[in-house]
């Protein structure tokens, strides 16, 4: 009797496929794996990214002396906030009007004046300074070419180099203001004087 022996051979072309499946297989995992802890990677720093005080080197270091208009601003609002650092320096003085630089920094000064009862600074400009007026006490009317505008405790004027106005105390009791000039004040043209005259108490 003969019999017929069936042996499993597997052909080389079968084993190149299984080959090929295999490290299909394998390298698809890794790439899934690889992008899912890029993925977490990412995330991960995003929610770091997303509490700024967690990353230091992100943290911009708080500058000394304002540079910017907004910082100026700032700086007079914070200034008239804090009323123990200028309320006793104030004088009135029927006289002449009184004025007391209050504080001055890298292109900047800080002045602080009075105003009694009808006194006022004249038609003027501030050179090449722009500034911030800013009313502490009381109320002052400013007059420029578009008209008059009142000014009340609190209230603030921001102008550029160039801008002329008249600051006057039109009523019955004192008043305080805060001048920021930056640059420094150097010059302040009278508008109602020859162009060669100027005066220099600051408004």
């Amino acid at each position: 009797m003969n019999s017929t022996t069936t042996s499993a051979t597997t052909s080389p072309a079968t084993a190149v496929t299984d080959a090929t499946a295999t490290t299909d297989a394998t390298a698809t995992t890794d790439a899934t794996a690889t992008t899912v802890a890029t993925a977490a990677t990412v995330e991960s720093d995003l929610q770091i990214a997303g509490d700024i005080l967690a990353v230091q080197h992100l943290l911009q270091p708080a500058r000394e002396h304002p540079a910017t208009v907004a910082e100026f601003v700032g700086l007079a609002r914070s200034i008239a906030e804090d009323r123990a650092s200028w309320e006793h320096l104030v004088r009135y003085d029927a006289t002449t009007r009184w004025y007391h630089r209050l504080r001055t920094g890298p292109g900047y000064e800080v002045w602080l004046l009075s105003w009694v009862p009808g006194q006022g600074s004249g038609l003027h400009d501030h050179g090449a300074s722009s500034g911030v007026l800013t009313v502490l006490e009381g109320e002052l009317t400013e007059h420029t070419s578009r008209g008059r505008l009142t000014h009340r405790a609190g209230g603030q004027r921001v102008f550029a180099p160039g801008y002329a106005h008249e600051v006057v105390n039109d009523t019955l009791d004192g008043a305080v203001s805060l001048h920021v000039y930056f640059p420094g004040l150097t010059e302040m043209p009278m508008h109602s004087c020859s162009p060669a005259e100027s005066e220099s108490v600051p408004a």
